[in-house]
């Protein structure tokens, strides 16, 4: 089949874009505002983008508030901080529940019974049951250009300035067990995968 996006017009019962693009990591944002309330929110369109510095990028859509912007952007470009957490197949419940749509005066950690420990560097929370914990300082916005006034996306670019990982996920060699993580990626619709012994392979490149 061939279909134009801007056309609509692939005539399937769903946009199957975000089908293709896939497996997605999660970037699963905890930031603060101003007054010090938590907010968490998960983003499927999250990647690293470069080695040096270290930096990570996600891209958030549409909010429900008057400057139509979600609460991770408000609070980062305030704050000009945030920490992304793996979240991993031990954690997808409470991903799941963090996505809910709530007041700004909500917080989404506390909604989701998780629990927040200190940053080493910047003031955003770490979620304790993630595995892993990047602390980004925020670097810029860039607004996506869009078809209308009611399409709104912007990609927030933060450099990772700590790394946690937990201990037990670094093997004798000095490497990170991937399958013992047990990291999940979004697919298309409602549907995600996980990162397990059983689907990992390796291929060396060619020299």
């Amino acid at each position: 089949m061939f279909y134009e996006p801007k056309k609509k017009n692939h005539g399937l019962s769903k946009n199957p874009f975000n089908s293709l693009i896939v497996p997605r990591p999660i970037g699963w944002i905890s930031s603060v505002d101003g007054k010090g309330v938590f907010n968490l929110a998960p983003y499927s369109f999250f990647n690293a983008v470069c080695y040096r510095p270290p930096t990570v990028m996600f891209s958030s859509g549409v909010g429900s508030g008057d400057d139509k912007m979600k609460d991770s952007l408000r609070n980062i470009e305030e704050i000009g901080e945030f920490v992304c957490n793996l979240a991993n197949w031990e954690t997808r419940k409470q991903m799941n529940q963090s996505s809910a749509s709530v007041s700004p005066e909500i917080d989404e950690i506390d909604l989701s019974n998780l629990t927040t420990i200190a940053s080493e560097i910047i003031n955003a929370p770490r979620i304790a049951e993630a595995p892993v914990h990047l602390e980004c300082r925020y670097l810029k916005s860039i607004d996506i250009p869009t078809w209308s006034d009611t399409d709104v996306y912007t990609m927030i670019l933060g450099e990772v300035v700590g790394i946690h990982i937990r201990d037990d996920l670094i093997t004798e060699t000095g490497l990170v067990d991937v399958a013992k993580m047990l990291p999940i990626g979004r697919m298309g619709y409602n549907d995600y995968t996980r990162v397990d012994a059983n689907s990992l392979f390796t291929m060396d490149r060619p020299k």
